[in-house]
């Protein structure tokens, strides 16, 4: 930082404490906590996941694994089918492994200095500086997107935040305007400043340091932070094929090293653009040896697209019934109707479950109409 720089990070550091002790009525259950299990809980909870969303999942984790044993001890059915719908599940097997980790290694002693925490599995430099200046408070300057915003706008920072370059840029100027002996509530106070004041489409007018922000002084709060790299977005088509036979349907666990790993799925077919039904059959003859004679199409339905990161995926359900047991691949198996949602899948899976499979007002399932394969 140049000397204009760190007189401004001065400024805002002072201003930044006293809005946050006399204006910032942002409520969340976790802030203030001190127990290093439960600000961590809430870190992963929260990474690429609106606040808004992770809220009821970070209630119902603490409800159910009150301490890092209890976690510890789950099993990864149960775990994943708590974080069901929360997407990016390879945050939930960090986090089992971290749990076991320090349930049985550490004997539930959460680590207590920066190196340590860092080194857990799935925690980041931005997730170890909030649990140690939170938990412990050391003087680790947290670096999310609210905060990222926040110092490119006031010190007028052009460097793209997406570059090796940048984040060290970064990191040095927040380490540098950090407060003495108050880490903690500054680091807390500058993401609550990011997420009401200092948003994307800013509130300059409400802000308390608009007299001395140097990008707002300039008329340059929207060009700011800038990123240097385009996400390249990969469109994906899934072909689910919902096999029934009387009141049992076959799925099978996502093992692959893909998306939504160790989570459940009825037998998918993955094609390069939207599939016909006359393709979707000839795979179920071809992947199970059913004939067109063994079963009759019940419903065909294409659900809306579901976009994650990198990714967007476009779904079609298709619904078999047999008219005669079948032998089953090996990683595939059945199971009734009325015990699916004990299974943990994908967000838009489950959906289609609670819509079209197990209804609550008709028991055991829909009772489909039959339609013609074409």
């Amino acid at each position: 930082m140049n000397e204009e720089q760190k007189k401004i990070g001065k400024k805002f550091t002072s201003l930044l404490l006293t809005w946050n002790g006399k204006k910032n009525n942002r409520q969340m259950p976790w802030k203030g906590e001190k127990d290093p299990y439960k600000i961590w809980l809430s870190e992963v909870i929260l990474q690429q996941t609106r606040v808004e969303q992770g809220l009821k999942y970070y209630q119902n984790f603490i409800k159910n694994f009150p301490d890092v044993h209890s976690l510890a001890n789950a099993s990864d059915q149960k775990v994943f089918k708590q974080w069901e719908g929360l997407g990016y599940y390879s945050r939930c097997k960090n986090l089992l492994q971290t749990a076991r980790y320090i349930s049985k290694d550490l004997k539930g002693i959460f680590p207590k200095d920066y190196g340590s925490i860092l080194s857990l599995k799935g925690v980041g430099s931005y997730t170890a500086a909030a649990i140690a200046s939170f938990a412990y408070n050391l003087p680790h300057a947290v670096l999310d997107g609210n905060v990222f915003r926040v110092i490119s706008r006031i010190m007028d920072i052009e460097i793209p935040v997406d570059t090796a370059n940048g984040k060290k840029v970064f990191n040095e100027t927040a380490q540098q305007i950090l407060p003495k002996g108050r880490a903690g509530e500054y680091n807390q106070a500058i993401m609550d400043f990011g997420a009401v004041i200092c948003k994307p489409v800013p509130l300059c007018n409400e802000c308390f340091f608009n007299k001395y922000c140097s990008a707002y002084l300039q008329g340059k709060q929207l060009l700011l932070p800038i990123k240097e790299k385009k996400l390249q977005i990969k469109e994906r088509w899934f072909n689910y094929v919902i096999i029934k036979y009387e009141s049992r349907l076959v799925i099978r666990e996502r093992v692959e090293k893909d998306i939504w790993q160790h989570l459940y799925e009825f037998p998918l077919l993955e094609t390069q653009g939207p599939a016909s039904l006359s393709e979707i059959s000839g795979w179920l003859t071809k992947q199970f040896g059913i004939k067109k004679t063994d079963y009759a199409l019940m419903l065909n339905k294409n659900l809306p697209a579901q976009k994650l990161t990198h990714q967007k995926i476009n779904f079609r359900f298709v619904v078999f019934n047999l008219n005669k047991n079948i032998r089953l691949p090996a990683d595939y198996v059945y199971v009734s109707q009325r015990v699916l949602k004990k299974y943990a899948f994908p967000k838009t899976l489950a959906a289609f479950i609670a819509d079209e499979l197990v209804p609550k007002h008709m028991g055991a399932g829909r009772k489909f109409d039959y339609l013609k394969l074409t």
